[in-house]
């Protein structure tokens, strides 16, 4: 039997165990997928890390908090590990502690599965946190022309830096959401309001053929702005899916076919 984990704290909630028992079911594996709460600070997680791999565990997972922890304690990475300085999925090669991001890919593989076109496409992303970050490259790799929108401006321009060297991504603030006649093709609300009840100032004149929250499982209201304009509404469920398959074909080496896959949300 294959051990597999994922770390995070919370992580009571997290639906991975579900997500990855269902792949292992689907194509005949034998897993065990386990949630480890950790303690929240580098050290626990480091342990944590080093126990579970020292006894024979094959791949983790990693969430809130530890992802940035996750990427300085890798020693080697995946090109979108590398510029979203941050790692979700960890295995070992060779000896060596590697590290993927499988979030942005995971989003792509959900927009291309709804078929939603991105090249030369107009795509916003309200947020520059570590999910903005994670999901840049792998979007700019489709071809779309990026906008931030962000309430520090600075914490956007840093970004924009980062990414110079693959495409110009034009910032705003968001006091432009509130006020602003925009349109784009997929507008993603990479923010946590969904999850903390908070909602954001969009103007009426704001206009997405997609409107895509990160979140999942709780009401939107950021979906919710969008009910009347007949824009296509998605949640992060299918990213969720989607990314936790790209970590467990690293893991095992074997496809998962969705259409094989009974999940329940």
């Amino acid at each position: 039997m294959q051990h597999f984990i994922v770390i995070g704290n919370p992580i009571s909630h997290s639906k991975s165990p579900a997500i990855h028992h269902a792949f292992a079911q689907s194509l005949g594996l034998d897993i065990q997928y386990n949630r480890q709460f950790c303690p929240d600070d580098s050290d626990s997680f480091r342990a944590v890390v080093e126990a579970f791999f020292y006894g024979g565990g094959v791949g983790a997972n990693v969430t809130l908090p530890f992802k940035e922890i996750a990427f300085n304690m890798c020693q080697t990475h995946s090109e979108h590990a590398k510029t979203a300085k941050a790692v979700n999925t960890l295995v070992m090669r060779d000896g060596k502690l590697f590290g993927d991001n499988t979030d942005g890919a995971g989003l792509i593989a959900d927009l291309l599965s709804h078929d939603i076109d991105l090249d030369g496409k107009q795509v916003a992303i309200i947020g520059a946190g570590g999910a903005t970050r994670g999901v840049i490259l792998p979007l700019i790799e489709q071809g779309a022309k990026l906008t931030i929108f962000n309430r520090t401006l600075s914490k956007a321009l840093t970004l924009q830096e980062d990414f110079k060297a693959f495409a110009q991504i034009d910032i705003k603030s968001l006091d432009d959401l509130a006020n602003g006649h925009f349109g784009f093709e997929v507008l993603i609300n990479a923010t946590s309001t969904s999850t903390t009840g908070q909602s954001l100032n969009i103007s009426p004149n704001l206009r997405a053929n997609v409107a895509y929250d990160m979140m999942y499982g709780k009401p939107s209201a950021f979906l919710t702005h969008f009910t009347k304009q007949g824009t296509r509404l998605l949640d992060g469920y299918g990213m969720l899916i989607h990314q936790a398959k790209l970590a467990f074909e690293l893991w095992t080496g074997k496809q998962v076919d969705l259409n094989a896959v009974l999940l329940d949300q």
